[in-house]
């Protein structure tokens, strides 16, 4: 597929540009940089541009066939929900209808997923401004009417892609989750809904 991802030099979106380079996906690296850690690919295009201005994403979807969409901005909110809102847009007006975005654990009907500490200090004090900002993304993509998928992966960790991970889950938690998961095995589920319906217009969970 021809795919474009947004957040491509953050720490999961690098790794899905990498593994969708690897399964043979045509790959656009949208960045403020306009450049992407010097990895070389006939396959890959980096495009420069800023999530925020709406035309300019727009300008970037048209060709696609798919979004990968990994924005963050650390403990801050005011990009993911905002740039997410672009990007739907962009969508919309380029024809381009699939889209799997990264969420996170706990961010709508998931919350009873988190431990006290998560729920309280983590998202209650912490990330405050990052959890509003997933929560207000997700709602936009709900209401989007596009081909929408939203993974909501746990506490990320740097480990190997391994392929053995829960899914699926969303307001009841299963028995014994570690609540955390490489971002090699994010980028691994992201990339498989592209070719997979069993989650289109659903919010499954991700964690070991």
């Amino acid at each position: 597929m021809k795919l474009i991802i947004f957040g491509a030099t953050g720490t999961v979106g690098k790794v899905l540009v990498e593994q969708a380079l690897a399964a043979g996906h045509q790959v656009t690296a949208f960045t403020r940089s306009g450049r992407f850690g010097g990895l070389k690919n006939d396959n890959l295009q980096v495009v420069k541009g800023d999530v925020l201005d709406s035309t300019c994403v727009s300008t970037a979807i048209a060709g696609h066939e798919a979004v990968l969409c990994a924005l963050g901005a650390g403990r801050k909110g005011g990009v993911r929900a905002p740039g997410t809102a672009n990007i739907i847009a962009g969508m919309k007006a380029n024809g381009v209808r699939r889209l799997v975005c990264q969420s996170t654990l706990g961010a709508g009907d998931s919350e009873g997923n988190l431990t006290f500490f998560w729920k309280h200090v983590m998202f209650g004090l912490l990330l405050r401004p990052a959890y509003e900002d997933h929560q207000l993304q997700e709602q936009y993509l709900r209401g989007s009417g596009l081909d929408w998928t939203i993974v909501r992966p746990a506490a990320f960790t740097d480990g190997p892609r391994t392929g053995n991970y829960q899914h699926g889950f969303s307001g009841a938690s299963p028995r014994g989750l570690e609540l955390k998961i490489s971002r090699a095995d994010i980028a691994d589920f992201m990339i498989a809904q592209l070719q997979s319906d069993d989650y289109l217009r659903q919010a499954p969970g991700l964690s070991y």
